[in-house]
């Protein structure tokens, strides 16, 4: 695997608020530790609602990008 490969992508394009912050949650939750969730998603919220996450939970947001179709891409990689 390479270093910043996702061991799994959750897709919540299409989704609004809440629900991209409880799946990515949920998906966070079943990874082991040092394994990345790429979360894909087109809520404006998203961008706030998963930074916010990521620091208060204790993981680590190691990518953020905006793609021009408006879908934005977070690494996150969980730490605890």
């Amino acid at each position: 695997m390479k270093k910043n490969e996702p061991a799994e992508t959750l897709d919540c394009v299409g989704l609004f608020c809440p629900q991209p912050l409880f799946q990515t949650r949920e998906a966070i939750d079943k990874l082991k530790v040092g394994e990345i969730l790429e979360v894909l998603a087109d809520d404006p919220a998203a961008e706030e609602d998963l930074k916010v996450f990521a620091k208060r939970t204790g993981n680590e947001l190691i990518l953020y990008e905006k793609q021009e179709d408006g879908v934005q891409r977070f690494l996150i990689r969980k730490k605890k």
